[in-house]
This record gives structure tokens, sequence and C-alpha cells, in this order.
């Protein structure tokens, strides 16, 4: 910045003073549409601070002044707030007034001084370097404190709505941050600025400052654009955290366009997606498939939370389970808030299936031995483009770490920005005006695997089958969708907390339950621990809540059939991988880990037993898609382990009379005292336990630490 510019910068002329007696004013760094960012330092403690001024006021109404104060006022203890339960977050350390040499009372901010550069500078430095792109791996674990940040505030009801690379601040030396960034901290910067910028649209500011948007339209989600597509909220910066995560894969910025409107219709384009495949970088289905979902041009059809996508991302991560996928998980920060993506782990010795007789198994409380798992179950565009946050928020720029506004890639404005302004403020242009019309439909949605249907033999005639398991008879089943994976404590949790399905039990619920084993399996519903097992399985769930999540998903439960069928498929193998005996690679069941969990928590109706010798490294549950090695043949992981599964279908035993007429789609008794449940929990102790053709009930009010479920959807 030149020395005119900043004396043009410097209007409210604070550089050399001392505000509030405490921070000397040494230059401007920074200077944007409704504020000016300078360098201080506290004269008690001689730590250089940036102070944000907030300079708009003269440009609105009197009336109006109050409640952008308000604002700028409010954005600093939500700053605060947040800061404090993360540090990838940047620090808010003061706020208050001053009374300038107009006698305008002006708000000003103190936030902590960083030295480093934006993830915007670094990545075009290493661009003009000629550096090697990031792997997957560096990616993942250069961005998750963003990820963290970002989970932390949607658990909280707030969005940021300009997440973009200028906002992401990598700290270290700026000398020598480019292709070193393996260790680099990160801090995300800007919350609650988007929220002002609206606020001062609307009082007509900008008039005589340009043009403003209240995000960055390289980054814009589709209902940014256009409130047509909906309303913004936490499922917007997911969209635009997918955007970064491909710009730094690719080296390449994830949408083109010359100006506003181009970029509007390449955000909500269902032709071409801005995913890293799509930007030419090679990665997996499974990654692709939640890129994919991230940037879903309709707000429903997106992950709903970092924390969902992030999870997600993990899951599809090859080659380990997710809770040794990244080390900087479970991570505490300064104040000793939780990372949101901590991993922990659940388990069952309640209701499940306690008998291997030829009758229903009974509840543990009856003495029977215990199958340790659920209840009574018997069992980042180039030509000129402006990057339009003209505003000094936090971003920051190197060479010093000075803090400086997020400015465009370009000096110049492009006309069409200002034409196309409505498009970005009118809650009321058609759709139409943005992009063409929806995408249709995917063969199955985002999460759920396409089963092709076909016929095979249900049920088991091996020596060591259950009665209930017997005979084996022939099924012929239509094609259908089935999730993945199970569905996840952070899925569940969003349906109940906009109010389309009820809140997941804290507690154990099956007849004759003891307080002894309240006391043992109670701390194992998961939904107790929302945040560290956000990714493990739903469980605590009765049949009928486990209905309403599927229908609330435009879905519903798969038959037993189809269950088994996804599980095994055709070709009559013994468990959902194929032949070979379960251990602690293909599954989470009762390893060295249950047995010893079991022992610090002696159940009296259920001696401690293990399946296998080896440790899974999960006492209880585990995060769902943590044994990729154990899936099916069609891809779905966890049908057998970790949680069982409701389906929809009543209890009855199978016809012995083996009929030889193959059932088409069957469906079950129309009615029935018990729901089967399939799969066994995290503490089967027998292989048999988890042979895909193994079958117990529960009653559908039951809830228990190792029920859980997944949904289903036909074609």
């Amino acid at each position: 910045m030149t020395s005119e510019n900043v004396e043009s910068a410097d209007a409210l002329q604070l550089v050399g003073t001392t505000i509030a007696d405490k921070y000397a004013i040494e230059a401007v760094v920074g200077q944007g549409g409704f504020a000016t960012v300078y360098r201080a330092t506290h004269v008690l403690w001689k730590r250089p601070v940036a102070v944000k001024v907030f300079t708009a006021l003269g440009e609105v109404g009197t009336e109006q002044r109050q409640r952008l104060l308000d604002d700028f006022i409010q954005e600093g203890a939500l700053l605060a707030e947040l800061s404090e339960r993360s540090t990838a977050i940047c620090q808010a350390r003061d706020v208050g007034m001053f009374t300038s040499s107009k006698g305008e009372n002006v708000p000003y901010m103190v936030l902590e001084w960083l030295e480093g550069k934006p993830l915007e500078a670094l990545v075009e430095e290493e661009r003009q370097q000629g550096l090697p792109l990031r792997t997957l791996d560096q990616t993942m674990r250069l961005l998750e404190p963003v990820a963290e940040a970002l989970a932390l505030a949607h658990k909280k009801g707030i969005a940021h709505r300009d997440v973009k690379p200028a906002n992401v601040f990598v700290l270290g030396d700026p000398a020598t941050l480019a292709g070193n960034t393996d260790s680099a901290g990160v801090k995300l910067l800007d919350f609650g600025i988007a929220k002002v910028v609206q606020d001062a649209q609307k009082m007509g500011f900008g008039k005589t400052a340009g043009h403003i948007t209240s995000f960055t339209p390289l980054y814009g989600a589709p209902e940014q654009f256009n409130r047509g597509y909906g309303a913004t909220g936490p499922w917007t910066d997911v969209f635009a955290l997918a955007l970064v995560l491909a710009e730094v894969l690719s080296g390449r910025e994830p949408m083109s366009g010359d100006n506003l409107m181009q970029l509007a219709f390449a955000a909500s384009d269902p032709q071409r997606r801005p995913t890293p495949r799509t930007l030419g970088v090679t990665i997996s289905d499974a990654l692709e498939a939640v890129f994919l979902r991230a940037v879903a041009v309709r707000i429903e059809e997106r992950f709903q939370t970092a924390g969902d996508f992030w999870t997600a991302l993990r899951v599809a991560v090859a080659g380990q389970p997710v809770s040794a996928a990244f080390a900087s998980a479970n991570r505490l920060s300064a104040t000793g808030s939780v990372d949101a993506f901590g991993k922990t782990g659940f388990s069952h010795t309640g209701p499940g299936p306690t008998s291997l007789g030829t009758t229903p198994p009974v509840p543990p409380s009856q003495g029977a031995t215990a199958m340790a798992m659920a209840p009574q179950a018997t069992p980042k565009s180039s030509a000129g483009l402006v990057a339009v946050v003209a505003l000094v928020g936090l971003a920051v720029v190197g060479g010093g770490g000075a803090f400086l506004a997020s400015k465009a890639k370009s000096g110049k404005a492009s006309a069409a920005i200002a034409s196309a302004s409505a498009l970005v403020v009118s809650a009321s242009a058609p759709v139409s005006a943005v992009a063409s019309a929806a995408p249709p439909p995917a063969t199955c949605p985002p999460g759920m695997i396409r089963v092709p249907g076909g016929e095979f033999f249900m049920g088991s005639d091996e020596k060591d089958a259950l009665d209930s398991e017997k005979p084996a008879h022939k099924v012929k089943l239509s094609p259908y969708c089935l999730d993945e994976l199970e569905v996840s404590v952070a899925q569940y949790k969003e349906c109940s907390d906009r109010g389309a399905c009820r809140r997941a039990g804290k507690e154990n619920v099956w007849k004759g339950i003891l307080p002894v084993q309240q006391k043992i399996y109670d701390p194992l519903c998961n939904i107790n621990d929302p945040v560290g097992k956000a990714s493990h399985p739903i469980n605590c769930v009765d049949w009928e809540q486990a209905r309403q999540f599927c229908e609330a998903r435009d879905g519903r439960l798969p038959t037993e059939a189809e269950w088994e069928f996804a599980a095994r498929g055709p070709d009559g193998r013994i468990y959902p991988w194929g032949d070979e005996a379960p251990n602690a690679q293909l599954l989470n069941a009762c390893g060295k880990e249950c047995v010893a969990w079991q022992k610090k928590h002696p159940d009296p109706t259920t001696p401690p037993a293990g399946m296998y010798t080896e440790d899974d490294g999960f006492p209880n549950t585990a995060p769902v898609g943590s044994f990729s090695k154990g899936k099916s043949r069609y891809g779905i992981q966890d049908v057998v382990g970790n949680v069982w599964e409701w389906v929809a279908d009543w209890h009855a035993d199978y016809d012995q009379r083996a009929p030889s007429a193959t059932a088409v789609d069957p469906k079950g008794p129309e009615s029935g005292t018990h729901r089967i449940i399939r799969g066994g929990a995290w503490n089967g102790a027998m292989p048999s336990w988890v042979r895909p053709s193994v079958r117990y009930h529960a009653l559908p009010t039951d809830r228990s630490y190792g029920f859980g479920f997944r949904c289903a959807k036909s074609l």
C-alpha cells in the first residue's frame, strides 16, 4: 500500500494515536467497503494486535446506524463465543467504542495478529513455482481445522456464508510456507461478516462505496445467487468448503465465469458439477459421490452440516478405519473444546439375541447366554472477475501477516456485476434466470447403493443353522436402493432437530431390564454424545423411530429379504465378504477390546465372551464405514456387526414346508407382536451370529444400545 493510499485509507487519522489507552495504532493494513484494519500494539503486553474499525456509519441514515452498530458488536460477540471453543477460529480479544476527530462514535474490534498468508495467496504462489499439487490426505489434513470450525458453528445454527481460500489463513513464516504446509496451522476468518453486509445492503449502503455482495461469487452456492433455490444456511458452507477442497486438489478454480451471471449459472448447472473429478483429479467413486452430494444444486440433497460432509469424506477414504485415518482427530483446542469429529465406540449386551436354541432368544435378564448387541433381540474466474467482497473483514495477507481486504484478482469491476446485482439481492427472481432445469434424479440418491435384485435362496440349511433360519427358500427381488452405511448419529440428530423425527433415546428400554444393566448400557446410547459420536450409528431408537426417519428421507425400511440379499447376494456365501471366518479386519464384533470392556462393566446375565482374540479397535460401536474390507458384494458396509438393524417385517417363522414356488418381493406377515432385527452388533460373540441368514426379533418399542438401522428406497 503506497503512502498516498495509506493516507487515504486512514480517513479517521488514527495512525499515531492510542485507542482506549492501550492500543497504539501503527499502520493501516487493509481497507474495504465498511471497515478499516490497523496494525496496533497493546501498550501493556507489547504484543501486536489487529484493530478492525467500523467506518460505514456515515453512509446510512441516523435511524439505521444503531442497527448496523448492533450488528458489528454482535459480530464481535459471535467471534468471541466461537473462538473460545476452537483455536481454528480467529480469536476476538476486545470490542469497544472511541470518539473520532469529527465527534462520531466509532466501534472497533480487537483481534489476534496472525503471521502467515491466506490459502488463496499460498495456492497461487505454488502454482507459479510449479510445485506439485497436494494429495488428498495432505489436503484434508490442511483443511480439517476449517471443517472443525464450521462444524462447531453449524452445531449452534450459525453459518459463515463466505467460505473461500481468502478466508482460510495458513499460519507460519510467509517466506517459507509455499510447499511446506504439512504441519501448518490454519484459521478460519470472517465469521459474522456476511450478515453485516446483508443488513448494510438492505439499508442502501454501497451506493458510494461500489457494489458489494455478502459472499464471493466464485464460491457461491445456488441459493446465494437466487433465493428461489431456498435459504442460505450451514449447507451453503458445505458447498463452498467442497469447492475449496476441489481447488486445492486440482490447482484449478472450481467454477468458471467472467461475470456474476456466468458464475450463477455455473453454480447451478446440473450438467457440470464442480467436483474434483470434473476438474481432472482421479478419485474413487465413493469420494466422487461425497463431493457430488456436497455440491448438489438442491439444498435438501446436500450434506446439511460441515460435520456430516467431513465425516462422509473420512468414511470414503479407503484402506483404514475412520478412527485411524487422521492423526488430528479428537483434537482439543487451547480452551479444551472437543473436535467435532472425535471418534469413540458403542457397545451392547442388553436385549439382543440371547439363545442359540430352536426357539426365539430370550432377554438377558432371563439368564440366557448374551449375544452382546441389542435388546431382547431374539436376536476455488479469472478473466477480470472481481471477487466481490470489497470489505475488510478479517482476510489476511502475507509478508508480515497483515490483515487486508479480501480483494478481487483483478482491479476492474465487471459491468456485468452491476447489471446482475438484482440476481444477488432479489429473492423473487425466478430460478430460470439463473440456471436451467433441475437435474434428473440419480438412479439412487447419494449415500445409497443400487442393488440389482435377482433370485437367491433366503435362509440356511446348514447344520449349525437355527431353526429360525430354516428352511432355505427361493426368493426373487426387484431392484432397489439401500444405504451404503448405517444411519449415523449426525444424520438422525439433523432430522430430529428440524422436527421431522422424534429425538433418539438416551436410555435403554426393554422388558425386564435390570437396574444394573440400565447403569451399564444407558451411557452407550450414542445420542448422549452427539459430537463425539457424530459418525457412529444411531442407536437406542425403536422400530417406529427408524421407520419415521426413513420416510422423512423419502425412503423406507428394507424388507427382511432385501436386507439379506444385499448382505450376501445370490451366490450362497456364508458372510457378506465371502466364506472367510470373521476377524478384526472385517467387522466390528467382540474382540479383545470388547471382552476387556465387558469385564470392567460386568453384566450379571452375560459373561464376557469374544468372537475373535484380536483387537478391532472399538470396544463398543465404531464410526460407520470403518470396516470396508468386510463390505458385501454390492458395497454395503457394516451390514453385520456394529449394531443390529431394524427391518420392515413383522416376525414369523419360515414356512417349514419349503414351498417350491418362488416368493416375489416378500414383505413378511401382515401383523405380529415382534419386528425383525438383522446383522448382529459390536458385542457378537459367535461367528454364526453374523451370518446374513441369522434372524432375530424384538418388540417394536424396544430401544437398545445395540439397535440401529439403515434405509431403503424402491426403484
